[in-house]
């Protein structure tokens, strides 16, 4: 079942409607999970990043030893065609993506000598100002280069995601703050996180264990432009149960408020309020 609707796929050379089938049952992507996607956003008519987006999907191919075969701008134009049968005002997530077809000898590396890819085009609502969510602990932490693909955003990481939001959601929460392999603070579940502490912004520091987010660094370079104090440095669950503010950072939603951590309350302050309308006012100045 598709998450959105409306949907697009650019597969083969060519724009086709709906949800096309694009993997076969024996690529080496379906069994053996070599998958990457990356995810960018139109909002009326606003793409911000999408070069960035596109850069992003052909490294994490390169990760995975599947060999990336369109370039950044191709994928670009490609996409901005798709898009052009899409209203003004739509809001549509796209998702480029890339799978192993064929295996070496052993079936397990995945052969350079063909590569899949695909664009999906679909319409996703983007999130409301008003939306915002919870945050609970959870017993699963993000794996190490040692030992996951942790540089690429790769299909293989989700279900380790998914194992964290199933266990924090049956206790009544949106989403998880998660540790890494040292149990301190890494990201959420789905997203990086930001914590606000009289005025200043910290944010954990990439350590190999989370994708330093596009949208992540675009709210730093907003902020540092603004004048606002940013620290990438090491944070403990503790610092987050003693933070003014906390928010998300994602491709999905951009700026999404957090208003609890286990039973700590926080409201939707004034640092996470102006930093969503900076993203947006920059968003245009790019157009």
């Amino acid at each position: 079942m598709a998450t959105g609707t409306n949907i697009r796929t650019y597969f083969e050379g060519t724009w086709h409607e709906g949800d096309v089938p694009v993997m076969r049952a024996a690529d080496h992507g379906s069994w053996l999970g070599t998958t990457v996607f990356d995810g960018a956003r139109c909002v009326n008519g606003l793409i911000p990043d999408l070069d960035l987006h596109c850069a992003r999907v052909n490294r994490s191919a390169e990760a995975l030893m599947i060999k990336p075969t369109v370039s950044t701008e191709d994928m670009i134009n490609i996409t901005k065609d798709g898009l052009a049968k899409y209203p003004q005002d739509a809001a549509v997530y796209i998702r480029p993506m890339y799978w192993a077809i064929h295996g070496d000898p052993t079936a397990i590396v995945p052969s350079p000598t063909e590569t899949g890819f695909s664009i999906c085009l679909e319409e996703i609502p983007f999130a409301p100002e008003t939306a915002t969510t919870t945050l609970g602990l959870t017993k699963f932490r993000r794996p190490v280069i040692d030992d996951a693909v942790v540089n690429a955003k790769a299909g293989c990481l989700y279900p380790n995601n998914a194992r964290m939001l199933a266990e924090v959601r049956s206790r009544g929460f949106g989403n998880a703050l998660v540790a890494d392999a040292m149990g301190n603070v890494a990201e959420s579940a789905t997203a990086n996180v930001f914590m606000v502490k009289d005025g200043e912004v910290f944010t954990p520091i990439p350590n190999g264990t989370f994708l330093s987010g596009i949208t992540r660094a675009r709210h730093i370079a907003n902020l540092k432009s603004d004048g606002v104090s940013v620290h990438e440095t090491v944070l403990t669950f503790d610092d987050f149960r003693g933070a003014d503010e906390v928010f998300l950072s994602g491709n999905m939603s951009k700026v999404t408020p957090v208003t609890a951590f286990e039973d700590h309350q926080y409201q939707v302050g004034p640092v996470t309020r102006k930093l969503r309308e900076m993203y947006w006012d920059w968003a245009a100045s790019t157009a």
